[in-house]
């Protein structure tokens, strides 16, 4: 006869692990090893028979104690430990013996009943311009949740006539199915795992439990945002199940781009155009902000390509409420066609420059 493996080898712990990682451990391999994922796969079944039967005996304090002092000699009919017959007979003392843990797999708890369940996080898109950035802004917005009904609290039924056992799975919620040599337990077809059945639906809700409300809420967005941010709003999303807690809201910020600037996180940047006299000479040049109206210097012998600072005049980041600067690209243009006294002027200028250029026919000099 084959030796008998070592419970704790079989689920990979130590004997000094606790209930905790045991469970852990035994959850993994049922998943791995499970007949529905390995179909007409005999080692895996072995695998999986082999796991649940370390389990039944680790898992359990005073049975793990029993195998620790006296080895799987305490669980035959000889044994000192007595009592168990040498195992498992068939797959219903696999399900039976495991119900908790196989309630992880199908939602359920071991009576049938669904579990207090949170409901789900909800996602509102929310646009803003860089304006609106700059200072913060609080906006109302309106978007549509699903919460459990009031009315019935949440049970679907008609509060004057209540609901009653489910007479298909007996009250239990789930039923099992036969899938060859296994089982497998599911949730009950007629009364969705609840155990009980409607005798009358609610009104409001219609039997489901659930109903549709529209929500209006303020939400104080903070300077310096910016597309992509995320603002958590706690417990405004969806309503939990039976008596579980709401989802959270996440409103998902997009700022528009704008007609002058593009951002690079507190930083602005834009396009100054300045004529060939302005260049030359240097200038003070009117310009645009997100605010209204700025001036800055532009330095004799600037060219084409290089960038002027206009301090503080950028936005804040969530982080700190200092501005960031506008960096605005000079372009320096070229008029096509000069007035007459303008040419002759710049004919006087080449001259005294020694600059070869075209006359007024054409010709070089």
């Amino acid at each position: 006869m084959a030796e008998e493996r070592d419970y704790y080898q079989i689920l990979g712990v130590t004997k000094t692990a606790d209930q905790d990682a045991i469970k852990k451990a035994y959850r993994k391999l049922a998943l791995q090893f499970h007949p529905d994922k390995n179909p007409d796969n005999k080692e895996a079944e072995s695998k999986f028979k082999e796991a649940a039967q370390a389990y039944e005996v680790l898992g359990n304090p005073q049975k793990r104690t029993q195998y620790d002092q006296f080895g799987h000699a305490a669980f035959t009919r000889n044994g000192r430990g007595g009592g168990f017959g040498g195992g498992f007979t068939d797959v219903n003392d696999i399900f039976e013996a495991f119900g908790d843990i196989f309630s992880d797999f199908f939602g359920e708890t071991r009576s049938g009943r669904s579990r207090n369940q949170r409901g789900s996080d909800l996602r509102y898109l929310l646009e803003l311009d860089l304006k609106q950035v700059l200072t913060g802004i609080e906006k109302d917005i309106r978007f549509e949740t699903e919460d459990g009904c009031e009315t019935c609290e949440g049970s679907g039924a008609d509060p004057k006539f209540g609901t009653e056992t489910c007479a298909m799975c007996g009250g239990r919620g789930k039923v099992i199915q036969s899938q060859g040599f296994f089982q497998m337990a599911s949730a009950c077809p007629a009364c969705r795992g609840r155990g009980q059945k409607i005798k009358k639906p609610c009104a409001d809700c219609r039997g489901n439990g659930r109903v549709v409300n529209e929500k209006k809420i303020k939400v104080k967005v903070p300077a310096g945002v910016d597309t992509g941010v995320r603002l958590r709003v706690a417990g405004e999303g969806e309503g939990g199940y039976n008596g579980g807690g709401p989802g959270d809201l996440y409103v998902e910020i997009r700022v528009h781009d704008h007609p002058k600037f593009q951002r690079q996180s507190k930083d602005l940047f834009g396009t100054l155009k300045i004529n060939y006299i302005q260049a030359l000479l240097g200038s003070e040049v009117e310009v645009d902000t997100l605010t209204g109206k700025s001036k800055v210097e532009v330095p004799a012998g600037t060219q084409t390509g290089e960038q002027i600072k206009l301090e503080g005049e950028g936005v804040p980041s969530l982080k700190s409420s200092a501005r960031g600067d506008i960096y605005f690209e000079v372009e320096v243009e070229i008029p096509k066609k000069l007035k007459k006294d303008e040419e002759e002027m710049l004919r006087e200028i080449a001259k005294l420059r020694g600059d070869k250029v075209k006359g007024k026919k054409g010709i070089f000099s």
